[in-house]
């Protein structure tokens, strides 16, 4: 039974940083690519991260791109969100997911319907 498991969100104020990591079971996903998700209260889920299985490309949601890194540690079947800068419009739950897919066409072009894992979520609160 596949299970991820994330970790790292909390309350932290305007311009400070969380990490979040995605520990999964079950399945190794070294060679897939895996990404995160957010959702704020109100509004629908939308992609944030993806990275490839040998991590060697990255995509960004547009609302994100300079403040957030996606990165892997295969050998611990792990992957991170180190979120910098961060504001209150970043607020939401964050999902991390996974997916038996390794074409790039998910890094350039994101769905979370190509996702078929996905952990509880976490919190990520951010004061003003």
């Amino acid at each position: 039974q596949v299970q991820l498991v994330e970790s790292g969100g909390g309350l932290v104020q305007a311009g400070g940083s969380l990490r979040l990591s995605c520990a999964a079971s079950g399945r190794t996903f070294s060679t897939y690519i895996v990404g995160w998700f957010r959702q704020a209260p109100g509004k629908e889920r939308e992609f944030a991260a993806a990275i490839s299985g040998d991590g060697a490309n990255t995509n960004y949601a547009d609302s994100v791109k300079g403040r957030f890194t996606i990165s892997r540690d295969n050998a611990k079947n792990t992957w991170f969100l180190q979120m910098n800068s961060l504001k209150p419009e970043d607020a939401a739950v964050y999902y991390c997911a996974a997916t038996y897919v390794r074409s790039s066409y998910l890094i350039t072009a994101p769905s979370m319907y190509e996702y078929p894992y996905w952990g509880q979520g976490t919190q990520v609160t951010v004061s003003s």
